[in-house]
C-alpha cells in the first residue's frame, strides 16, 4: 500500500481546513487510512496530507469527480496548487 503526500494551498484558513470533516469522508470511502495533516508554520496557507492509499487508480479517478471538487471547495483548496507525491 503506497503512502502519498499531497500538498496544496488553501484560502479559508488552516483552522477551517484542519477541522473539516470532508477529507475523512471523501478519502475514507476509498479505503484510505492513516490520514495525517500538516500546516506550514511560516505560511499557514500551505498545507499537506500524508496517507496510505490502497488503490492509486481509484484515487486518481475519484480526484476527477464532482465529489472531490465539492470537498476541495468546502475546504478552501486551491486545485491548481495540488501536488501529489508517491512514496518510492
Amino acid at each position: 500500500m503506497p503512502t502519498i503526500i499531497a500538498h496544496h494551498n488553501i484560502t479559508k484558513g488552516a483552522e477551517h481546513w484542519l477541522k473539516s470533516p470532508k477529507r475523512t469522508a471523501f478519502f475514507g470511502q476509498l479505503g484510505i487510512k492513516d490520514i495525517r495533516t500538516f500546516v506550514d508554520p511560516r505560511d499557514p496557507t500551505r498545507v499537506a496530507i500524508l496517507m496510505d492509499v490502497p488503490d492509486m487508480d481509484a484515487l486518481a479517478k475519484a480526484m476527477e469527480s464532482k465529489a472531490a471538487a465539492e470537498a476541495m471547495d468546502f475546504d478552501g483548496v486551491v486545485p491548481e496548487s495540488l501536488v501529489i507525491l508517491v512514496e518510492s
